[in-house]
């Protein structure tokens, strides 16, 4: 005789039940919400989160197969969310066949996909004002967003993978789902607008150890420019403290580089390169330097010689 299913409540209850217990974790399904709270009247700022899945890795040859998008007001002082004001999400027909492969992955398949096509005023409208836009993996998501939709190149971007240090945190992983265990909740992985969502939660989530909100922490990394210093003429004897530094080796430009953010870690960078490299001479050095506005693009970032 089979029993009658839980109601919501008697899950619930049970739920709190079984997490009252040191032995065992709960994990909730996300449900989306459409406001954090109520704002204080102080100025707020409008943020986009958006996701995409695409026909795999390379971004000179795949394409995207899906959008999502969640657009929200919060506080540019600390962090906190409040409205969500739109949602979007929208497949795409690449042009070509989706392989098997990433139908596994994401869910997505040649028949979902055949004559759909993103709405491109509408994302521009969506995203246009913005103060920043997030992905968690934004060295990924952009170059493929600016391919298809250049208004991207025009926004800031921020980064949840990169800019948070979930390391220090205690977090034994960076992806997205294993994040959103941590903090107790599950939800559909690897479709876009529900990445989207997911990711907006964990952003209004306490950070473990410094007891930060997760989207502080990410705002907090912002202003500061990330720059990438090319040990150039290096002797080549050199090349195994580059690597043992985290050097990686350019072979268009024939030199090692490292990319560091903030102005602090690069000047005690250049000490190093200085001393440990050039024994000391002076030397001139090239650099790339990229902003909010640059950072995670493949486009360029202004080019500095400096003699140190």
């Amino acid at each position: 005789m089979s029993s009658a299913p839980l109601t919501d409540a008697q899950a619930e209850s049970a739920a709190r039940a079984v997490e009252a217990h040191p032995d065992y974790r709960v994990l909730r399904r996300l449900q989306p919400v459409a406001s954090f709270g109520e704002s204080a009247g102080q100025p707020l700022a409008k943020g986009v989160i958006v996701d995409t899945e695409t026909t795999g890795l390379n971004q000179d040859a795949d394409r995207i197969i899906e959008i999502g998008l969640v657009v929200f007001e919060y506080d540019p002082l600390t962090g906190q969310a409040f409205r969500v004001l739109e949602t979007y999400g929208a497949l795409e027909d690449p042009g070509f066949a989706i392989t098997p492969e990433i139908t596994a992955i994401t869910g997505i398949s040649n028949d979902m996909v055949a004559g759909q096509r993103m709405d491109d005023e509408r994302v521009a409208a969506l995203v246009e004002g913005a103060s920043l836009v997030i992905a968690h993996n934004s060295r990924f998501d952009r170059p493929f967003l600016e391919q298809r939709l250049p208004i991207f190149e025009t926004l800031p971007w921020g980064c949840s993978l990169d800019q948070v240090d979930w390391t220090a945190e205690g977090l034994g992983a960076r992806k997205l789902d294993y994040i959103a265990a941590q903090f107790g909740f599950f939800f559909e992985a690897h479709r876009a607008e529900a990445d989207c969502m997911a990711l907006l939660h964990i952003l209004q989530q306490t950070l473990p150890k410094s007891n930060a909100l997760v989207m502080k922490s990410l705002l907090d990394q912002l202003p500061l420019k990330d720059w990438t210093v090319y040990a150039v003429n290096a002797r080549f004897e050199t090349k195994d403290s580059l690597k043992a530094r985290a050097y990686r080796w350019d072979g268009a430009r024939k030199t090692w580089h490292r990319t560091l953010t903030g102005t602090a870690p690069i000047t005690s960078e250049v000490a190093w390169l200085k001393e440990m490299i050039y024994d000391g001479r002076e030397v001139a050095l090239s650099f790339e330097v990229r902003d909010a506005l640059l950072r995670y693009s493949r486009r360029p970032g202004k080019q500095v010689v400096k003699t140190v």
